[in-house]
Formats: structure tokens, C-alpha cells, sequence
């Protein structure tokens, strides 16, 4: 199987990291979503990464459509079997997807748009709710034991995009979330290696 994913992408980290996790063996490629190569774009027609290509078969996207195959692909390892585990690790996964959709929003913003049409009203929604989720995580991190889970993989790259992109600008006053990567990583030792990176 091909991964084609962007090494500052947090979805592509959170995949990738949750298949080396579960053992299985992903050729990971470096894609350019703005110069739309036709093998993206044939197998997800949005053009986004990450995208997971299987021979002869359909691509897979998005990021948690990927995450649920490698669970299925290992027989259920990724996720609690409990349904009210389960059910914690799908919403633990839900809010640090949406957190990461807020910071990608204000990167796009400041990124594409020329100076003069930056819409700070818009980045400061976006932060606003980046807040409140963090706020929500540094009160209610999820326990870490052996047993990792999709949403402990969705945490870890969420906070390696934050340390890439929004450094100093998120940790202070909120010790017990700054700290987790350490705890993770003494679960996971790939962390530093396969968090977003620019």
C-alpha cells in the first residue's frame, strides 16, 4: 500500500503513526496538493492528502475513512472493542480533528490570501475555538496506558502540527497537555520521527 501525504500534514502524521503502531507497512509519498498531480487526483477527486492507494483497488480518504480500514485491516487493534470506549476514542478523535481544522483554517487564511484581505475577525473565531478545545483537553486528557487508539494518535498530531506551526503560542497554561507527548511517546517512540514536520 502508498500513502501520499505532505510531511506538515497532521492527518497524514495521525495515519501514518497509527499504521506503524499496528505494524503495517505503508510506502509513505510526498504529494504536492497545490501542483494537483493526476495520481491524487484520480484516486480523491477534492485533491487532499492523506489518500491511501490500494492495488486495484479504490483509494481511501479521508483521514479517519483511513484510520477505521487499518483497524478492520488489524482485526480491531485501533479501536476499543467496549462500545462506550469506543465511543470516548471516536470523540477524542472527533475534537482534535476539529481543532486542527480551526489552525489550518488561519494558516490558509494568512497563507493565500494577500495582506489587505486577511480577515482577522475570521482567525480570531478560529483561535477562539482552538482555545476553548484546548482548554477542554488540558481539563479532560484522555488516560494513556498500553493501549493506544485512534484518538490518542488524532492528540499526538495535533500537538506536534501545534508545536510546528503555532509554537509558544499554545502551551503556557496548560501543563498537563504540554507534558502528554511525553507520556506517548513512552508508548509510541516513533512520535518525534513521525509528527508534522516542515
Amino acid at each position: 500500500m502508498k500513502l501520499l501525504y505532505s510531511p506538515a500534514s497532521p492527518y497524514s502524521a495521525k495515519v501514518r503513526m497509527a499504521a506503524r503502531h499496528l505494524g503495517i507497512e505503508i510506502d509513505a509519498v510526498t504529494t504536492d496538493t497545490n501542483a494537483a498531480p493526476s495520481e491524487l487526483l484520480d484516486n480523491n477527486p477534492l485533491g487532499k492528502i492523506p489518500v491511501l492507494l490500494r492495488k486495484g483497488e479504490p483509494g481511501i480518504y479521508d483521514s479517519v475513512a483511513i484510520m477505521h480500514y487499518l483497524d478492520r485491516l488489524s482485526g480491531g487493534k485501533l479501536y476499543p472493542k467496549k462500545q462506550d470506549k469506543r465511543t470516548e476514542a471516536d470523540v477524542l478523535e472527533a475534537l482534535c480533528d476539529g481543532i486542527t481544522d480551526c489552525l489550518l483554517a488561519i494558516m490558509y487564511e494568512r497563507r493565500f490570501r494577500p495582506e489587505e484581505k486577511i480577515h482577522q475577525p475570521w482567525i480570531d473565531k478560529q483561535w477562539g475555538k482552538v482555545v476553548h478545545g484546548l482548554d477542554y483537553l488540558e481539563a479532560n486528557l484522555p488516560k494513556t496506558g498500553k493501549k493506544l487508539h485512534g484518538g490518542h494518535f488524532s492528540l499526538a498530531a495535533l500537538i506536534g502540527y501545534l508545536d510546528l506551526r503555532f509554537n509558544g503560542q499554545w502551551a503556557e497554561g496548560r501543563p498537563e497537555l504540554a507534558s502528554w507527548p511525553d507520556v506517548f511517546g513512552k508508548r509510541f517512540s516513533d512520535y518525534a520521527e513521525m509528527k508534522s514536520t516542515a
